[in-house]
C-alpha cells in the first residue's frame, strides 16, 4: 500500500549493498538524491545507478566512497570526476538495450527513485519529462520511491504509472531542470544550413539538444509535413510545431505524434508537452529500437561526435582513452535511418576544438572508442561542408573529410594519415594463423 511520507523517511528503506536506480535527466528527484546523500555516514556500497541526470549529484562525493558507488549508463557532467577518483564506473550499453538489462536480471534492482506529477481522480501518475528505462526499473526494483511534484508536466505514453505501484511518496513543490535555448553561432548556423539542405520535405527527424540541433531546425521553416521520433528534443521544435512544419502525418510508427523518450529544455517546453496529446513518451527500448526506428520513411538521424578519422570512425563518447559521456542512442538512430526508406544518417560536427585542435583527424587519439563505425557512417557535417561517406572507398573518404575539416588543419592531417597508410608495412609473423 502507498504510503505519504518525508524524503528523510521514505529513504531509510534503502540498505547497505543494495542497488539503487535514478530517474535520468530533467526528472531527477532532486528531494529524494539529498535525502539519500545525507544517510552516507550510515550505508556502505550502495551502487547508484543512472543515465546522465541535471542538477546535483552529492552522493557522487569521493569523500563518501564508501557509502556510494556511481554506475553511469551514460556519464554526466555532475559524476564525470567518479571516474578518475575511484568511486564510479561506466557501463556501455545502447540506450534502446537499457529496459532489457533490467527485464533479463542482469542489473537486478532494489530500489527505484522516481519523480511524477500528481494522481489523477482514478490514482495514475505520469512520469512526465522521463520515461528512458525508468517504467523497467519500476517493474523490477522491489521498492519504489516517488517524488510526487505538482510542477512535473503529464505526458502521454508509456509513462503512466498507478499509486499502487508506488511504495512511498514524497511530495514536493520544485520546478523542473531546464535549460534555456544557447545562442547560436556562425559555425552552428552554417552546419545548421548544411543538415537543413539534406532535409526533404516529409521526412522524420531525430536529434537532440543543443545549438547545432536548434540551428539545423531554425532553417527548416520552410519544409512542409516533418516528422518527430527522436530520443528526446528541445525548444527547438516548438515554433515549428506550432507553425505545422512538424505535424507527423507521414511518419511510419506514431502518425500524428511526436515521439520521445525524455525531454530537457526551459519552462516554455514543459509547459507545451503538459496534457498534449500530440507528445507521446515511450520507453526507450520501443522508441530507439533501430526495426521501428526503421519503420519511418526519410529518416533522418542527427548526431553529434567528440572526433572523427579518416575513415569514418566516430567518437563520441570518450576523448582518447577518458570516458566522457556514452554510447546513448547514437547508433540506434544511425543505424534505423540508413535502413529506412529514403533515410539519412547525420553526425555534425565542429571542425575544430575550443582550443583550436582538429576535430577531423587522421586517426582517433589512442584509447579512443569507436561508437559508430566506419561501415555505418553516411554524411560528416562541419562548417565547411558536407562529406556522403556512403559506398565510398577509404581513399575517398579521406579526401571527402580533409575537405571539410578546418583549412589550417588540412594538409597536416591529410600528410599523417599518408604517412602511415605509405609506411612500410611488416609481414604477417608465421606463428600467427588467420582464419
Amino acid at each position: 500500500m502507498t504510503r505519504y511520507t518525508t524524503a528523510e523517511q521514505a529513504v531509510q528503506s534503502i540498505t547497505s549493498n543494495s542497488r539503487v536506480y535514478v530517474q535520468a535527466a530533467a526528472a531527477a528527484p532532486e528531494v529524494l538524491v539529498k535525502a539519500l546523500s545525507q544517510r552516507g555516514s550510515e550505508l556502505r556500497n550502495v551502487e547508484i545507478c543512472h543515465l546522465h541526470t541535471e542538477g546535483a549529484a552529492p552522493y557522487a562525493n569521493p569523500a563518501l566512497s564508501y557509502a556510494f558507488h556511481v554506475n553511469s549508463f551514460f556519464i554526466g557532467k555532475n559524476v564525470r570526476h567518479t571516474l578518475a577518483a575511484g568511486n564510479g564506473s561506466y557501463t556501455p550499453v545502447f540506450l534502446s538495450e537499457l529496459p532489457h538489462l533490467f527485464r533479463k536480471g542482469a542489473i537486478a534492482l532494489d530500489t527505484v527513485l522516481i519523480h511524477v506529477s500528481p494522481p489523477d481522480a482514478h490514482g495514475y501518475c505520469s512520469l512526465g519529462v522521463s520515461v528512458e528505462a525508468t517504467l523497467s526499473a519500476i517493474r523490477q526494483a522491489k521498492t519504489v520511491i516517488a517524488q510526487v511534484n505538482p510542477q512535473m508536466p503529464r505526458t502521454f505514453g508509456d509513462g503512466i504509472i498507478h499509486v499502487a505501484e508506488i511504495d512511498y511518496m514524497v511530495e514536493v513543490d520544485t520546478p523542473i531542470f531546464g535549460h534555456a535555448p544557447d545562442a547560436i553561432s556562425e559555425t552552428e548556423q552554417q552546419i545548421g544550413k548544411h543538415i537543413a539542405s539534406l532535409i526533404d520535405d516529409k521526412s522524420t527527424l531525430q536529434m537532440g539538444i543543443g545549438s547545432i540541433p536548434n540551428a539545423a531546425l531554425s532553417n527548416l521553416t520552410s519544409h512542409k509535413d516533418l516528422g518527430l521520433h527522436t530520443e528526446m528534443f528541445s525548444d527547438g521544435v516548438i515554433d515549428l510545431i506550432e507553425k505545422g512544419v512538424i505535424n507527423c502525418r507521414y511518419k511510419g510508427v506514431g502518425k500524428g505524434r511526436a515521439l520521445a523518450t525524455f525531454l530537457i529544455g526551459s519552462q516554455r517546453l514543459y509547459d507545451f508537452v503538459n496534457d498534449n496529446p500530440f507528445v507521446e513518451m515511450r520507453e526507450s527500448s520501443y522508441v530507439n529500437d533501430t526495426a521501428v526506428i526503421r519503420r519511418n520513411p526519410k529518416m533522418v538521424a542527427i548526431n553529434s561526435a567528440i572526433e572523427v578519422d579518416l575513415t569514418g570512425q566516430v567518437c563520441a563518447d570518450s576523448i582518447g582513452a577518458r570516458m566522457y559521456s556514452g554510447v546513448g542512442g547514437q547508433m540506434d538512430f544511425i543505424r534505423g535511418a540508413a535502413l529506412s526508406e529514403g533515410g539519412k544518417a547525420i553526425i555534425a560536427l565542429p571542425s575544430v576544438t575550443k582550443k583550436g585542435e582538429s576535430r577531423i583527424v587522421p586517426f582517433l587519439k589512442q584509447g579512443a572508442g569507436v561508437v559508430t563505425t566506419r561501415s555505418h557512417a553516411q554524411y560528416i557535417i562541419t562548417e565547411y561542408g558536407i562529406a556522403d561517406l556512403y559506398g565510398k572507398t577509404l581513399k575517398q573518404r579521406a579526401k571527402a573529410l580533409v575537405a571539410i575539416a578546418h583549412p589550417d588543419h588540412r594538409e597536416w592531417i591529410d600528410r599523417k594519415y599518408h604517412e602511415l597508410l605509405d609506411a612500410p608495412q611488416h609481414p604477417i609473423p608465421s606463428h600467427v594463423h588467420l582464419n
